[in-house]
């Protein structure tokens, strides 16, 4: 029952459904990205991070100084339960909002392939 409570306390904060929505759309974001777009203070932005990242439902990698988040891959329940969240985030006028700020949020990191699977 502990891997239920802690994917769906990680899903419950809409401001982590926003990042949630954001990584799916976009695939890969630093944090400066994300903040940017949720228009929200870095270090509130980066707790709502660790809290998905500890339920496994993002993964991070490091290129030099920045730190990369996107999508964990998932199965079973809980692949359906994120798509159908993410579904019902698609619609909210506030994730099409937070899309169009990320187009004029700065750039990211130069991109290097990833070298090896995102840590959880």
């Amino acid at each position: 029952m502990q891997a239920e409570t802690t994917l769906f306390s990680a899903m419950s904060d809409p401001l982590r459904l926003r990042c949630l929505a954001l990584l799916a759309a976009e695939g890969e974001l630093c944090v400066c990205q994300i903040v940017h777009a949720l228009e929200m203070p870095q270090p509130k932005v980066s707790k709502h991070l660790a809290v998905l990242r500890e339920a496994g439902l993002i993964g991070q990698r490091r290129v030099a100084q920045w730190v990369l988040y996107r999508l964990a891959e998932q199965s079973g329940w809980r692949s359906q339960v994120l798509a159908g969240a993410l579904a019902g985030m698609a619609a909210r006028p506030e994730a099409a909002r937070d899309r169009a700020r990320l187009a004029t949020a700065p750039e990211g990191p130069p991109l290097a392939p990833a070298a090896a699977p995102p840590t959880r």
